[in-house]
């Protein structure tokens, strides 16, 4: 009998997405001991002790700062993301914030939810309040957005349609983007340009160290007076102090988050929401079927997509059985591989090796069963960091 794989879910993962690990392979629960994997979405792994039984974890969202990636990656395990699932729900959640700050609908609703219903006066309030909310139309006016991933791009897409111009910036853009990205938006060569000519700038980018604080003192000077900066991407990506100074001294005149944090609560010019920004059934469901069909094909097939860590690797099975080989990226390690599946006279359907940064993946179909002194020796590889057989289940 094929022994299943344990999957420890972490989160209230959606049940669509469950179902896409077959019961005859896998046994999915909130309470594995050592699991073979880990789905979740918002837990915090850096507390937990990760059994070393894990070989995949998948994230039913699209950061994965919540996991400790650096550790899985020497340990050669792939963490699997779900990027552009919720990419719908989070660009809605831009354009109301785009309008909420445009037509000062949030002083608006506490205006009218501070009128006594039983005032005989109430509508003349109404009348005479509404003069100090008048706000501005989006159509004509400039939306920067920075980073232009799925998000970014169905953001563009979107405000073109309201009539307003866009501008771009990404300078890590994929080609699958480029092709998807408006011919309309203006491609600007720096987050200088996208500052200067932009009234509102919309954040679409991960936190790295590259990117936190991107948005500090001297990129808000950079901006038109009475900005709008959206930020539906991380926190860290916004130096909120000087972001407070500058919409206190009105140089910006809002600052619409996904990210409430102390200093940031209360203030007139902040909309902050409680991160919603993937808080929709659709979004919940599209990335939980997304990391659970790639964390059923890495286990049973191992191929790889959309893993933060790893290479992507796709190959159509050619016998089987697998070998599959997290490893250094380093010289002469296809050859090592090579040498020891050869001497143990097994045959080569065929292969793929792809690299990311200092980590490689190989993938090696052989034309006959693998001995177990076959995977320990792959295994003793200097630089070798997982080795998996996977024959075809009976």
């Amino acid at each position: 009998m094929t022994e299943k794989y344990h999957v420890l879910v972490l989160n209230n993962v959606s049940a669509n997405g469950l179902r896409r690990l077959p019961w005859e392979r896998f046994a999915v629960s909130a309470d594995v001991t050592e699991p073979d994997a880990v789905l979740l979405r918002s837990a915090d792994m850096h507390k937990m002790d990760i059994p070393s039984s894990v070989l995949a974890i998948g994230r039913a969202g699209s950061g994965t700062n919540n996991i400790p990636v650096a550790a899985m990656t020497a340990r050669g395990v792939p963490v699997f993301n779900a990027p552009g699932a919720n990419a719908n729900a989070v660009k809605e959640l831009v354009l109301a914030g785009m309008l909420m700050a445009a037509r000062g609908l949030y002083p608006a609703l506490g205006y009218v939810a501070s009128l006594d219903r039983d005032d005989p006066e109430m509508e003349k309030k109404v009348e005479a309040g509404k003069k100090t909310f008048a706000g501005y139309e989006l159509a004509g006016h400039t939306l920067g957005v920075v980073g232009l991933g799925k998000i970014g791009c169905l953001v563009a897409d979107a405000a073109i349609k309201l009539g307003m111009n866009v501008i771009g910036y990404d300078p890590n853009i994929t080609v699958e983007s480029a092709w998807s990205l408006p011919s309309t938006v203006k491609k600007a060569d720096s987050l200088a340009e996208v500052l200067k000519h932009s009234h509102f700038i919309t954040l679409h980018v991960p936190l790295v160290d590259a990117t936190r604080g991107m948005i500090d003192g001297g990129a808000v000077a950079q901006m038109k007076r009475g900005a709008v900066i959206l930020n539906f991407s991380r926190g860290g990506v916004v130096d909120e102090g000087a972001v407070v100074a500058a919409l206190d001294d009105g140089c910006l005149s809002a600052y619409v988050c996904d990210f409430p944090a102390p200093h940031l609560n209360h203030h007139p010019r902040v909309i902050a929401l409680p991160h919603l920004g993937a808080s929709t059934r659709e979004a919940e469901e599209n990335c939980a079927v997304m990391v659970a069909d790639e964390v059923r094909d890495y286990l049973l097939d191992g191929t790889i997509a959309n893993a933060v860590n790893f290479p992507d690797v796709e190959m159509a099975r050619a016998s089987s059985h697998r070998i599959a080989i997290a490893n250094a990226n380093v010289p002469n390690m296809v050859g090592q591989i090579s040498h020891a599946v050869a001497e143990a006279g097994l045959n080569i359907a065929t292969m793929s090796n792809k690299s990311r940064g200092d980590l490689a993946y190989t993938l090696v179909d052989v034309d006959s069963a693998v001995p177990q002194a076959v995977i320990d020796e792959i295994a003793a590889i200097e630089g070798v960091l997982a080795v998996r057989y996977l024959p075809v289940a009976d």
